[in-house]
């Protein structure tokens, strides 16, 4: 959902006029040029000894050293396809340097002996694929005791163990290139690793990142996307894993194509966001593999509006540098993990350009997305995607999980109850208060006075029904609640019966709607609603609620947007049981009609119930699916 208007809005929290920005990235040649433009920033910010990329003072869980040698490994994400289709990079000789220093057990720089799930074992993966990929530019150069010196480094990853889940293709892609360039390497461990992974295969394409863990950007850019790369590079060696992992992401091309908007963004959803245009990771390395489905042009255009949709955004610092955060830097938002090179893992995108200049791939004409289906439930990720033609309008609604991980911000990130292309979603700057806690797309529940909110982290229960999803959770050992949810754009109903042995005080948030003026709204009390340049947000009382306003949450909360501004229900519970009912309305339109933007009002005044066919009487709800099934929900 990106216009003239809209881009002069994100202009005005930009840096300028940064040659990335304005690049038309239509061609190989304008990929090639974006690469450099990424690159080329970077250039002074290398340590003395090469060996360290540093790029800023943030912390993460990590040293600030290895952080410096994180940030280098993951530029060779973009390097090694720049080498592997013939194109030559200024950096790489800066490159090979901090190889010589950084794997050298007597320089100043060196990287260090590698720790169990040790962060310097995940960025061991990009040199992995070096040595398979182009030996003679990474492997070649070197002297005999320098080679030694990095094999000795690398094979640090063949003794530590790794975290169950992604992490497991590190260990497999070294021992790729320790293969390739006829080194010793762990055939046993490489084997292992991957028959592990497969237990991590949902069906229907899709990945959890570990047992029991979230179907999120993990899939595709790393579970995915490091398997293509072995099916690529190991494809006579073991062909017929090399098939299967191609089958995979066949099928599961066809269900994320749908996490795109037509204007090239994609659905803000999960943990690592702050890897920003690695989102479209996965199609790069669908073409670099050659994996047959969607016609080339589909995918190279996926590819390179995301890209667009991206250097439109206010994510460079006034140099060119990548900061950490979503549309614009944002730490509030970020993991723990999240050092200043983190972000440059969006390279991976790049993986195209491994294509040499006459590969077929160039020469397809871009395609626009093929038409999608408005609603297409996605069972292994609970989600529910719909689409709105006329607006681009993604949104992804969610049933919620029966498991949870531990890294920041989980519950915003995986528990919300429904994820946008067009609003995003917020995270909380504290527990403290509405604003404080920005809760867009959920229900907030604090006991009564105390002003600590608690939101759905885990769930008893989970299920999906056509456009109905339902939920159990429990905030408290003595509060159980059964969350309905009827899927729709833009209207969209929740229900919710609470059983609570405490009173509570129930906030339901709708659409965080960004806002840089006073933005038009209506309030009564049974609704609220707010519009302005990007879009409408709304929110109905059907039944539970006494009071509706606008929260105006905390600065830079949003994934999107600094500022927003929060239509919100709210309502005093006292023990006992009891039922909730909203309509929530979520329009971000490119160019609202001029009256919607000075009074959202008329919005209220619509029936979404009968629009999404709930039906509420004194002893029941009744609604009707989309596949035409009758759900009955006894009002006790």
């Amino acid at each position: 959902m990106t216009n003239k208007k809209r881009i002069s809005l994100v202009g005005k929290q930009g840096t300028g006029d940064l040659a990335i920005q304005s690049n038309p990235l239509k061609t190989r040649n304008d990929l090639l040029a974006a690469l450099d433009q990424l690159t080329e920033p970077l250039q002074p910010l290398y340590s003395r000894g090469s060996a360290r990329l540093e790029i800023g003072i943030t912390g993460a869980s990590y040293p600030s050293a290895t952080a410096g040698m994180e940030g280098f490994s993951r530029v060779l994400w973009g390097l090694i396809p720049l080498l592997t289709g013939g194109g030559e990079s200024r950096l790489w000789a800066t490159v090979l340097d901090g190889i010589r220093h950084g794997t050298d057990p007597a320089h100043e720089e060196y990287w260090g002996d590698v720790r169990d799930y040790d962060q310097r074992l995940v960025e061991m993966a990009a040199f992995g694929f070096a040595l398979a990929a182009v030996p003679e530019h990474i492997w070649s150069p070197l002297a005999p005791q320098e080679q030694e010196h990095l094999y000795n480094w690398l094979n640090q990853i063949n003794s530590r163990p790794c975290y169950d889940c992604n992490w497991l293709f590190f260990n497999v892609l070294v021992n790729v290139g320790f293969r390739t360039v006829g080194r010793p390497y762990d055939a046993v461990q490489l084997d292992k690793n991957l028959i592990r992974m497969d237990a991590f295969y949902l069906g229907e394409g899709w990945y959890s990142d570990g047992v029991n863990g979230h179907c999120d950007y993990y899939g595709p850019f790393a579970i995915h996307y490091y398997s293509l790369l072995y099916a690529k590079l190991m494809a006579r060696e073991d062909p017929e894993r090399s098939r299967l992992y191609k089958e995979r992401a066949r099928l599961f091309a066809a269900e994320f194509i749908g996490w795109f908007a037509p204007d090239g963004a994609a659905l803000p959803y999960g943990r690592s966001l702050a890897y920003r245009f690695a989102q479209s990771a996965f199609w790069s390395a669908l073409a670099y593999a050659e994996v047959e489905g969607f016609p080339a042009g589909v995918v190279k255009g996926i590819i390179l509006r995301n890209l667009r949709w991206w250097f439109r955004q206010p994510i460079f610092d006034a140099a060119g540098v990548l900061t950490i955060g979503y549309t614009y830097p944002n730490l509030v938002m970020a993991e723990n993990y999240n050092a200043p090179g983190s972000p440059y893992w969006a390279m991976k995108t790049f993986l195209p350009l491994a294509l040499g200049a006459e590969h077929p791939f160039w020469s397809e004409p871009e395609l626009p997305l093929p038409e999608l289906p408005a609603l297409s439930v996605q069972h292994p990720p609970h989600l529910v995607l719909v689409r709105e033609q006329a607006s681009g309008h993604v949104a992804a609604f969610n049933s919620g999980h029966l498991s949870t991980n531990e890294h920041t911000h989980t519950s915003a990130k995986y528990e919300k109850f429904v994820y946008s292309t067009g609003f995003g979603f917020s995270v909380p700057r504290s527990e403290w208060g509405l604003s404080q806690g920005a809760y867009d797309s959920m229900l907030a529940l604090s006991e009564r006075g105390d002003n600590l909110y608690r939101v759905r982290r885990r769930n008893l229960e989970s299920e999906i029904t056509d456009n109905v999803l339902r939920s159990v959770w429990k905030p408290w050992a003595d509060v159980e609640v059964r969350t309905w949810v009827v899927v729709g754009l833009p209207w969209h109903i929740r229900i919710h019966r609470l059983e609570t042995g405490r009173a509570l005080d129930a906030a339901e948030g709708g659409f965080a709607l960004g806002q840089e003026t006073e933005p038009s709204q209506q309030l009564s009390e049974t609704g609220a609603a707010a519009a302005t340049a990007w879009g409408t947000s709304a929110i109905k009382g059907l039944t539970g609620y006494s009071k509706a306003g606008l929260i105006w949450p905390n600065a830079n909360t949003n994934m999107l947007r600094p500022r927003t501004v929060l239509p919100t229900l709210t309502a005093s519970i006292e023990p006992g049981v009891h039922w909730l009912a909203s309509a929530v309305y979520g329009d971000p339109s490119a160019d609202p009609p001029a009256d919607e933007m000075r009074t959202p009002g008329p919005i209220l005044d619509q029936s979404p119930e009968a629009m999404l066919r709930v039906k509420f009487s004194g002893e029941r709800i009744t609604i009707t699916t989309t596949g035409g099934a009758e759900i009955i929900i006894p009002l006790q």
